[in-house]
């Protein structure tokens, strides 16, 4: 961990990039600040050309589709099989899951972080796309009148019986998604609930010092979400759903 002046200028900087609008703030630097603690050395703009990289990679496989959803399901499709990213199903708990540059080191993540590289790949392609804050597994969709929701593990579609499926692991119980647990996600709702996922995982390992970093980010960011919906700027930054 680092010494507490550090720990200060780390969460003076990510409150400073939190501040921003929604179309202002840059969603992968931002998350890669939330690595900064565990690895002082850490090379943002380094992870943040690794993610262009990735794209100028995806490129060639995007020839010859011209509609926003395939070339959509072609990207996720280029990430998993050719690129090796996957969910990290035998250490979920594991924190390095919810960093990004972790996640672009090892292609192990969990629905949330793999989203985060979908998205920011997609932008840099130019491909509509947006996360999801579907309960207990983070989704990415297609923007327009009729989304095509992806899951971030496999590639796949998600219909009615997909998304039931996944209530049902959560609740114990089957249904049909409600509306609002199809609503797009904000950049900072995204970041809310990476950070809700790490301080979970302390909780539970009894990592009391870094349960706390994760609180005060926790605090900040939601300090200026509040700021940002008080300023009409913004129009609030939405909910952060539940973890993963």
């Amino acid at each position: 961990m680092p010494a507490q002046s550090q720990r200060t200028l780390d969460v003076a900087l990510f409150a400073h990039l939190v501040s921003r609008p929604e179309d202002e703030l840059d969603l992968a630097q931002t998350a890669l600040l939330i690595a900064e603690p565990e690895y002082p050395e850490l090379d943002i703009a380094a992870y943040l050309r690794d993610l262009d990289e990735l794209a100028a990679l995806a490129r060639p496989r995007l020839d010859g589709v011209t509609d926003n959803s395939g070339r959509a399901v072609a990207l996720v499709q280029f990430l998993l099989e050719d690129q090796g990213f996957s969910g990290n199903l035998d250490e979920y708990d594991d924190p390095r899951n919810s960093f990004l540059n972790e996640v672009l080191e090892r292609r192990l993540g969990i629905p949330i972080t793999l989203s985060l590289v979908i998205l920011e790949v997609a932008q840099r392609l130019g491909i509509a796309m947006r996360g999801v804050s579907f309960p207990g597994h983070f989704l990415v969709d297609t923007a327009g009148p009729q989304p095509l929701l992806l899951d971030p593990f496999t590639g796949q579609p998600m219909g009615t019986a997909e998304l039931s499926e996944l209530l049902g692991r959560v609740y114990g119980q089957r249904r049909p998604p409600r509306p609002d647990e199809l609503q797009p996600a904000s950049k900072h709702a995204i970041l809310l609930r990476m950070l809700h996922n790490l301080r979970n995982i302390y909780m539970r390992r009894g990592d009391s010092p870094r349960q706390r970093l994760a609180e005060e980010r926790i605090r900040v960011l939601e300090s200026a979400v509040r700021s940002l919906a008080s300023s009409s700027t913004a129009g609030g930054a939405g909910r952060p759903g539940v973890l993963h």
